[in-house]
């Protein structure tokens, strides 16, 4: 069975989850048929909406469950247990797709009255279970992927994150193709799709036996096939807010793009095959071969440990209550609050922001359509440039992230400049820069504390996008974009958001030096061991 069950149809199968459940960013989609069938104002919808986007953002549960039931340390040894076959990582995959549909079957009975109508705090719950199990979904495949291909976490976690960015994009294709008009069938498809691709791969996603070479190239397969879907989905919502295309082109279009997405599982069978060639060749070889390199890295730790009290120990694996206790978990943390929280901030408001600097309603929704494309740009380019400049410059990833929010600061101050075309450079390079933090933040996670408890750990740290978004955006540009507006609450000029961006300019900067400081106070421990496993992994 290992032709079929392999770390690379792992990747294949996670793509595709990965693919199908970013259902929480279709909100917009069934958002009307929602507020009119329960009979909600635009508050009470709001409310609904912000606890979709804690349950999306609340990966905490997931965390600690992926901990629980997924085996570490020596996989040789774990995998004859008579114990392992019931544990691993399809046990959260399940968890997150029971969760998903519960969730959206519940929204779509009280849609369509099959149930009477819920309290609006049980709404809000089967809005938080719905988008929450997406983060079970999330968790299972950035974790494994990053335990399957250590030595190029960055680009894996990439790739996993990239396809979540898209996935909005992806379920929103379908519904054009095949649900136009009809929003309450879509929360059904949402409640059922997702959850069905997710029990037919979920034993797919396993922690596979490692094997000693250079996998960057298959990876790299997998991230051509992905710049095509993406390209190929950008060609797309460009046309549609251009031309209202007919049925069958509708159709015709999301079939080619389900063809793009069966591709990774040929790339799968290509590189499995390639890595059983290299093993059975290689094998004898290995059996015969001195284990003096591995015998070293015992030495080398203690070298480590003793070179300064402050460092992080080599192996280390932080639980959760453990790094909490660290300086570093903060300073990630807070540079999170910034760099998610004030990318959150701008596209929450960039109907606002465009309407207040005249342009035009197309344009405004062709900037809205390609965020997810700048998003996703930043979350897949920002993990091969990391783990570039990790193997062949040798600098920390906190230098990429303190690199990252200077660009966002210098978004944030295009936004509100008085030249033409302002309204597109600014949000291209705050979506960027929001893709690459979504990039960067497990992996420094995984490096700083430790791959056992990490996907606990990043979602925590996670939560500082949510509260960053509730505190800039709310407390900041929305108060002050009501005092600068007119008695019918409508305001017109860059003045309008002149002020609330300076401030997130200014936050951005607090956080660049946070994150500066990061840099420094991680560069010894990046230089002494991780880029020392790295080149373990390389032998």
């Amino acid at each position: 069975m290992e032709w079929f069950a392999n770390r690379w149809t792992g990747v294949a199968a996670a793509i595709w989850i990965q693919s199908s459940c970013g259902a929480s960013y279709t909100f917009s989609i069934y958002s009307p048929i929602l507020k009119s069938s329960q009979g909600y104002d635009q508050s009470t919808l709001d409310t609904v909406s912000v606890f979709k986007d804690i349950g999306a953002n609340f990966g905490v549960l997931a965390g600690l469950l992926y901990s629980a039931v997924t085996p570490y340390g020596d996989r040789s040894h774990a995998s004859k247990s008579k114990w392992s076959s019931l544990g691993g990582p399809w046990i959260v995959v399940a968890a997150g797709a029971v969760q998903c549909f519960v969730g959206f079957l519940f929204i779509w009975a009280s849609v369509v009255g099959f149930i009477n109508q819920p309290p609006v705090p049980l709404m809000c719950f089967f809005a938080w279970l719905a988008a929450n199990g997406q983060t079970f979904l999330n968790t299972t495949n950035v974790v494994t992927g990053l335990r399957n291909f250590p030595q190029y976490g960055g680009t894996i976690i990439g790739i996993m994150k990239g396809f979540l960015g898209l996935s909005g994009a992806i379920l929103i294709q379908l519904y054009h193709a095949f649900f136009d008009g009809q929003p309450a069938t879509f929360l059904l498809m949402l409640a059922c799709l997702p959850a069905i691709i997710s029990l037919l791969f979920m034993f797919l996603l396993r922690i596979y036996e490692l094997q000693d070479y250079d996998y960057k190239k298959h990876l790299d397969d997998f991230s051509v096939v992905t710049v095509i879907i993406v390209v190929y989905l950008m060609f797309i919502i460009v046309l549609q807010n251009f031309v209202s295309l007919p049925y069958w082109a509708r159709v015709f279009t999301f079939v080619v793009l389900m063809v793009l997405l069966a591709s990774p599982f040929g790339i799968a069978v290509k590189a499995y095959s390639e890595d059983s060639r290299i093993f059975s060749q290689g094998q004898s070889i290995e059996t015969a071969a001195p284990t003096v390199e591995y015998q070293e890295l015992p030495r080398e730790e203690v070298q480590v440990q003793d070179t300064s009290g402050d460092m992080l120990p080599l192996e280390v694996e932080m639980n959760i209550l453990q790094a909490l206790c660290t300086v570093e978990f903060w300073m990630l943390f807070v540079t999170m609050i910034a760099g998610l929280g004030s990318g959150l901030t701008v596209i929450n408001n960039m109907s606002q922001i465009g309407q207040s600097f005249g342009y035009s309603s197309i344009q405004i929704s062709n900037m809205v359509s390609l965020w997810s494309m700048w998003n996703f740009l930043g979350r897949f380019g920002g993990g091969h440039v990391s783990d570039y400049i990790m193997h062949e410059r040798g600098w920390p990833r906190p230098l990429l992230l303190t690199v990252t929010l200077g660009i966002t600061i210098l978004g944030h101050l295009i936004i509100v400049s008085p030249f033409p075309g302002n309204f597109y450079l600014g949000p291209v390079l705050v979506g960027i820069c929001y893709g690459t933090n979504w990039s960067l933040m497990p992996t420094i996670t995984s490096e700083i504390f430790g791959v056992k408890h990490m996907g606990t750990i990043f979602n925590t740290i996670a939560a500082a996008s949510p509260l960053g978004s509730y505190i800039l955006s709310v407390k900041v540009v929305g108060y002050i974009y009501d005092k600068e507006a007119s008695k019918d609450k409508s305001c017109f000029g860059i003045h309008c958001f002149m002020l609330s961006f300076l401030i997130l300019a200014g936050v951005s900067f607090l956080a660049f030096l946070v994150s500066l400081a990061l840099y420094f106070r991680t560069r010894r421990f990046y230089k002494l061991v991780v880029l020392r496993k790295l080149k373990h992994y390389a032998r």
